[in-house]
């Protein structure tokens, strides 16, 4: 046993003794030295290690287990906890589980059996987001109160469910966080975010990464207890902000992803409802239900189209662990309700005053609790619609979904421009538990050939659904605030389209499932190479990276690392001492608001981190460019570039209403000139980019600007999600390179690297570096 584990165990043991009488278990407070919930208290990822190890040890009703190591190398923890003879016999449980979810392992007469012996298994998840730090505490008390056992509704809970309690999916980030918090308190940044991402690569995209799988952390979730158990409920602990409700809880506002069974719609809703009444009748205030968060996007949604419900749970903010003092007539609204207001889905206004970790922590826990007690009461009835839902995926009507708009397969050839796209679409399908086969002869689609032996993705089966909503084109509904209002805005974005995002032919059949054989085998996970960059050291690449923190800077830097291409990371200082040509070729300026590029952090700020590129920033960059340098600007970033560079570029929709233009994440077609060197390498079969509040251009000096990728003259561009005003996009363009001076800068009208999935438009990327060097 290691040293430091059992300095531990002794100072639980001698913690857990009070007046003569022990404790059974170490409690919370006996590990971290604070009682969880007091104020300026956050643990240290070791500690929460430390706590979890110990209870493994005393307890029979918990077992550890370490899925992996995080991007940083922290030990990554799942606990079940169950009754000591579940946990005995946690194998054959999950054969039962599987039985029920999938009707082709059972036999005859065996799902009564399968119901009457079965557990409800049910997946709790904390702190993926890491400035959310209740979120760090509670799994604590959840754990503390069921391995006690000392209640009748613990020792209920325990009889009837596996739960599977993951103390935070970002370990990394409860010790960047909380590294930052309390080497801040006392200070004016104190309760403030890092100035760093809280997840090394993906910020606060982690819970947008539940179909692409790109994080390692996503991948122990999905691969250790998703797949192997596919669990009936799952509670997902977030916060949320501090002033309007003090919790929500599920139903979830309009728009529902179409391919995510009623079943799981209407339990969600049932459960959730049941939750609110719970705590409602308990005293707690400020609980709304039915606002907004939507029930959209596969990105946050894996559950839903995994079997599972999800629960999320929102719980009003505090600054991190310092409390705030929230006067009753300084609350606002929430989408769908005033926070001081009664209502159906508000019916119990919070009436103000202090708020602190130690009320998130309490909000969380009786949530989370409720979601327990309710599901063992009727688990049987659980069981019985989990097992329904198998049924439903392999039915040839598909009743999973209200309209028949659904495609008996999808075939895919092996034949594409791009061999690593195609790989990592079958990839990340399969990962999602999608059957993928192949074609025992030719398949003829709306007069094309498709040769034997191509991939083929029925919807007929167990994951049918998951696959259609990532495989078909989405179609978002037109939601206003009010009729003839302006456009509702949806929660995260509204695309998800892989084909149209990796750049792969797809195309759905309709009519008979064409034959095939057997599932495949699973394809290994895909090897990124960039031919020219990939394990080279001939270009001199920097990647700015503000100490505001931004997602889609991380996101650059997982690409570069992902393809193995060397870059350098460039901080404001970095750029305002100038002399940039002797350190690099090119330079990358992600997607950002240009205010936040120049001014970066403000006065309540360490001074080392204040202030943005300034005036001696863009004075270099300019310099930088005018001597032969190459800056590719994304997105938002492209607002920066047009003004630092003076450059002969307008944004077109700069002026517009969002009752004029709208389009919240949404891919949309563009031409391509392919005699464009930076279009050389782009192969997509349907030209397509990822449109999310993006600019799009129109140059004041044609002499000097070459269009790379346009928009079409005429008609809607709209191919997936959702687009208001299509036509002010018509002929302007997306993409377009400028000359300045000796050098260039590359105007991105969208996210090339769009959360590590758009792959088509990451060839721009790599073109405009290769031509960095201007003869």
């Amino acid at each position: 046993m290691p040293r430091s584990l059992v300095v531990v165990l002794l100072l639980v043991l001698s913690a857990s003794v009070v007046s003569g009488q022990s404790r059974p278990i170490p409690s919370p407070e006996s590990v971290l030295g604070f009682a969880p919930g007091t104020d300026r208290q956050l643990p240290t990822w070791q500690q929460v290690t430390d706590y979890f190890t110990a209870l493994d040890q005393a307890s029979p009703r918990v077992s550890l287990r370490i899925l992996g190591k995080t991007v940083l190398g922290k030990s990554f923890l799942a606990a079940f906890i169950s009754d000591p003879a579940t946990l005995a016999n946690l194998e054959q449980y999950r054969t039962i589980q599987r039985k029920l979810a999938d009707p082709r392992l059972r036999g005859a007469g065996e799902l009564d059996q399968l119901i009457a012996e079965g557990k409800n298994v049910i997946l709790i998840t904390s702190s993926i987001h890491s400035t959310e730090v209740g979120g760090f505490l509670t799994p604590l008390l959840l754990a503390d109160r069921l391995a006690l056992a000392a209640t009748d509704e613990a020792r209920s809970i325990l009889a009837n469910t596996i739960v599977m309690l993951v103390p935070s999916l970002n370990p990394d980030g409860v010790d960047i966080v909380g590294d930052w918090y309390r080497a801040t308190l006392g200070t004016p940044a104190e309760g403030s975010g890092p100035p760093t991402l809280y997840h090394y690569y993906t910020g606060h995209d982690n819970n947008r990464d539940w179909y692409a799988f790109t994080q390692p952390e996503t991948r122990y979730t999905v691969d250790s207890l998703y797949t192997p158990w596919n669990p009936q409920i799952v509670n997902d602990i977030h916060q949320q902000g501090r002033n309007a409700g003090r919790l929500f809880i599920p139903p979830y506002m309009d728009p529902v992803e179409p391919n995510i069974d009623p079943i799981l719609t209407a339990g969600t809703n049932a459960l959730g409802m049941a939750i609110s009444w719970r705590l409602t009748a308990d005293g707690k205030r400020g609980v709304a239900t039915n606002a907004s968060y939507d029930q959209w996007s596969p990105a946050r949604q894996y559950s839903l189209n995994h079997r599972g419900v999800r629960i999320l749970t929102e719980t009003a903010s505090a600054r991190l662990a310092s409390p705030v003092e929230i006067p009753f007539d300084r609350l606002g609204t929430g989408r769908g309700y005033d926070a001081k207001v009664a209502s159906w889905n508000f019916p119990s206004p919070w009436p103000g005053g202090q708020w602190g970790i130690g009320d998130i922590v309490d909000y969380q826990t009786s949530a989370s609790w409720a979601l327990l007690v309710e599901a063992a009461r009727d688990r049987t009835g659980w069981l019985t619609s989990y097992a329904a839902l198998g049924d439903r995926a392999l039915a040839a009507d598909h009743p999973w979904r209200a309209d028949d708009n659904v495609p008996a397969a999808y075939v895919i050839p092996k034949a594409q421009a791009d061999g690593q796209a195609l790989h990592r679409l079958i990839w990340t399908l399969q990962h999602g538990q999608v059957e993928v086969h192949e074609t025992r002869g030719p398949v003829t689609v709306e007069g094309k050939a498709y040769p034997a032996g191509s991939y083929l993705v029925p919807t007929r089966q167990m994951f049918g659904g998951y696959a259609n909503a990532l495989l078909e084109r989405q179609q978002y509904p037109n939601l206003r605030e009010y009729p003839g209002g302006p456009p509702k805005a949806p929660y995260d974005v509204t695309a998800h389209t892989l084909p149209l995002l990796f750049g792969v032919e797809v195309a759905a059949v309709h009519g008979a499932t064409p034959e095939a054989g057997g599932p495949i085998d699973e394809v290994a996970e895909p090897r990124y190479t960039v031919p020219g960059l990939s394990d080279r050291t001939g270009k001199r690449i920097g990647i700015y990276q503000s100490w505001s923190a931004s997602m889609d800077e991380g996101w650059t830097r997982w690409v570069f690392d992902v393809n193995r291409i060397q870059y350098t990371s460039v901080h404001d200082r970095d750029v305002r001492a100038g002399n940039l040509n002797s350190r690099f070729d090119v330079l990358i300026i992600p997607d950002q608001r240009a205010r936040q590029i120049a001014n970066g952090l403000g006065p309540n700020s360490p001074d080392s981190l204040q202030g943005g590129l300034g005036d001696d920033g863009a004075a270099a960059l300019k310099a930088f460019v005018e001597e032969g340098g190459t800056i590719l600007f994304f997105n938002s970033a492209t607002a920066y570039g047009i003004d630092v560079l003076d450059l002969p570029v307008r944004n077109v929709l700069d002026s517009l209403k969002r009752s004029e233009f709208y389009a919240p994440g949404s891919l949309l077609a563009v031409e391509v000139n392919h005699n464009q060197r930076i279009a050389q390498g782009y192969t997509a079969p349907v030209p397509a980019v990822w449109f999310g509040n993006s600019p799009a251009f129109e140059a004041t000096d044609s002499s000097r600007v070459r269009v790379v990728a346009r928009y079409q003259a005429v008609g809607d561009p709209l191919l997936s999600g959702w687009l208001l005003g299509g036509e002010k996009l018509n002929g302007k363009a997306a993409l377009v390179e400028v000359t300045v001076g000796k050098g260039r800068a590359v105007l991105f009208g969208f996210r090339p690297q769009y959360r590590g999935q758009s792959m088509a438009t990451q060839s721009f990327i790599w073109d405009a570096i290769g031509q960095s060097v201007v003869p």
